[in-house]
């Protein structure tokens, strides 16, 4: 069984919420965060699997076509591989938030079917992700938790941004 990584996407790899993007709907306005790719990178170069679970709920509400979906996750895998990284699977939930289904999080619906499909150990797996939902989601799962930001938490580790986290990740996988 193999060990992973599980990211969420907004806040934690790309902008949101910032002076050049609010939301994002179209590939163009998909900024990386700094030095997210570079992190990307060495969990890769370590030979872990990359996975991205994230709540789309914009496709459900209308925002956002899946097509328009699949082409900004086409922008972010080719944006990371640029650096050395490589993202397994972009997993995503498009329902509305409270269309309560078990793949959004707060749930681990997209985590629990990404481990059947590519046969992972959650225990040995890890969720990275900048609000608590994320955090909840993974230990659901059964994962090991990182938080990104400052706000209280109940992961097991807190870091400013994903590239200052990448060597405790790396220890906590070990």
């Amino acid at each position: 069984m193999g060990k992973a990584v599980f990211l969420d996407r907004d806040g934690v790899l790309n902008e949101v919420l910032s002076d050049r993007v609010k939301f994002v709907n179209k590939p163009e306005q998909l900024f990386l965060l700094e030095g997210a790719a570079e992190a990307v990178a060495e969990l890769t170069k370590a030979g872990y699997e990359i996975f991205v679970v994230t709540n789309q709920g914009g496709v459900g509400l209308g925002y956002l076509k899946e097509k328009e979906l699949m082409r900004i996750h086409d922008r972010l895998q080719e944006l990371i591989a640029e650096k050395g990284g490589h993202i397994k699977e972009v997993a995503y939930c498009p329902h509305k938030p409270k269309a309560g289904c078990e793949c959004r999080k707060p749930n681990a619906g997209m985590l629990l079917d990404l481990a059947e499909t590519y046969n992972l150990d959650l225990a040995s797996s890890i969720m990275v992700g900048d609000h608590e939902r994320d955090i909840e989601a993974g230990k659901k799962a059964g994962c090991k938790t990182v938080f990104i930001g400052s706000d209280p938490t109940k992961a097991d580790l807190q870091a400013n941004s994903l590239f200052e986290a990448v060597e405790d990740i790396l220890e906590m996988l070990n």
